[in-house]
């Protein structure tokens, strides 16, 4: 009788990377391997890799090799990002014995199959100047069992003279919509109720493809599949944005008030130096549409601070836009010096120092924000899709999320898991959480 063979697997960086793994996993499934947390006993072992800052590139490395340890007999697999750009480094690894990089992971069970039967250490890399094809991906469920994230698209064009991933995934690609359908589809079956929509530059979705292959078209899809019941968009770049868009999908009950607006820095001259293809008023009417259109939207976003050049004067003129906006929650990143990317030879390269004193006024500004966005809902009905039993305070609670993405904790007696109800918060705690007594 064959052995059936052990699979762990790992993942570093985005929701597109967590969605890729899903894929994998489920791919390892049908082949016939066991699925086994990634502890050591596994005898393959599959990361899929980061590659979007440096310190994203060490844990890469960090977890390549911690797979290593845990069984020097096992077959080590380095996939996605990380994968494609070092592919020539990891290919003098002993660590590793696979590397795939980013669309190859549909050649995953092949490639573990040729190893077996050969032994070879086998890099397996996507030349972008002729390999424009998408990648086709596909999942029939989803680990967190209420919410599934959904690939659409992938690559990117913008080239943010601070960002490796166009090196790392290549051009636009995008997925036929009745492809999504069909995925979406399966997945309500399996249970799923809520959707997130996304991919590296998800306004791009569909430029590649033929007319009425668009966003909005791809959404209104999604929209009509029965058994979902929200909707979520990816991160959405404000200069890609109409009026019309934003009111299309206020018409769309199961799209959440729930936008991710990709802002980066509040300082124009900053914006101009680092590409991106917006102002701050062209970011500020596209926040104004949507507060139109809904009635108290959750916005976020994220900000770089220490951009190259980035001075005391620009940082203040970031953080005063930060504070008008009232954002729900904005993600702060310092500004990480990739090789290869335009930035990384900008004179004027602002110390850790000065990015992680810009980082706190922002991360300060947004524990204010969050409980301002929050104190909103106190005493008012909601929505609210629960997911997990969690502890906090020392006390059991479920917890689920709004449809503006709040987190919400009710203390119940009975099985909430994917059950959707309508709540009344009481309190906040812990600056993030809604308490339902």
């Amino acid at each position: 009788m064959l052995k059936v063979k052990k699979a762990a697997l790992h993942n570093l960086g985005c929701k597109v990377n967590s969605y890729e793994l899903e894929a994998m996993q489920q791919m390892l499934e049908k082949a016939g391997y066991e699925i086994v947390p990634f502890e050591p006993g596994a005898d393959v072992y599959v990361i899929n890799t980061c590659t979007v800052t440096n310190i994203a590139d060490r844990k890469s490395r960090q977890m390549l090799h911690k797979a290593k340890s845990m069984n020097p007999d096992a077959v080590v697999v380095a996939v996605g990002c990380y994968a494609q750009v070092k592919g020539e480094e990891l290919k003098k690894d002993e660590a590793i014995d696979l590397v795939l990089g980013s669309n190859c992971k549909n050649d995953l069970i092949e490639a573990l199959a040729d190893y077996s039967r050969t032994g070879e250490k086998q890099i397996q890399r996507t030349e972008w100047d002729t390999d424009k094809s998408y990648e086709e991906l596909y999942i029939d469920r989803t680990e967190e069992h209420t919410r599934a994230f959904i690939k659409v698209q992938d690559g990117c064009n913008q080239f943010c003279t601070y960002c490796i991933i166009p090196y790392a995934r290549g051009r636009v690609r995008s997925r036929k919509i009745a492809d999504v359908y069909e995925e979406v589809k399966r997945l309500a079956a399996s249970g799923v109720k809520e959707v997130v929509v996304t991919g590296i530059h998800v306004c791009s979705y569909g430029k590649d493809l033929g007319e009425g292959e668009d966003l909005l078209a791809l959404i209104r899809a999604v929209n009509e599949v029965e058994g979902i019941e929200r909707i979520r968009l990816g991160s959405l770049e404000p200069g890609s944005i109409s009026e019309d868009f934003i009111k299309a999908l206020s018409e769309m009950p199961k799209v959440c008030p729930h936008f991710h607006l990709s802002l980066q820095s509040g300082c124009d001259r900053t914006l101009k130096r680092m590409n991106r293809h917006y102002s701050t008023a062209d970011f500020t009417e596209v926040a104004d549409w949507i507060r139109k259109y809904y009635e108290h939207p959750a916005l976020c976003t994220d900000v770089i601070t220490g951009f190259p050049g980035e001075s005391e004067a620009d940082f203040a003129e970031c953080r005063d836009f930060v504070e008008a906006v009232h954002f729900f929650e904005t993600h702060v990143f310092p500004y990480s010096r990739r090789k290869g990317t335009k930035a990384a030879d900008y004179p004027d390269q602002n110390t850790e120092a000065v990015k992680k004193a810009r980082g706190k006024v922002l991360r300060d500004i947004d524990r204010e924000r969050r409980v301002e966005f929050l104190r909103y809902y106190l005493r008012k009905p909601i929505q609210v899709l629960f997911e997990e039993e969690i502890e906090f305070e020392g006390k059991k609670y479920w917890s689920g999320h709004g449809r503006e993405y709040q987190k919400v904790l009710v203390a119940d007696s009975r099985d909430l898991t994917n059950e959707m109800l309508t709540v009344t918060p009481a309190d906040i705690r812990g600056g993030e959480y809604l308490i339902c007594m």
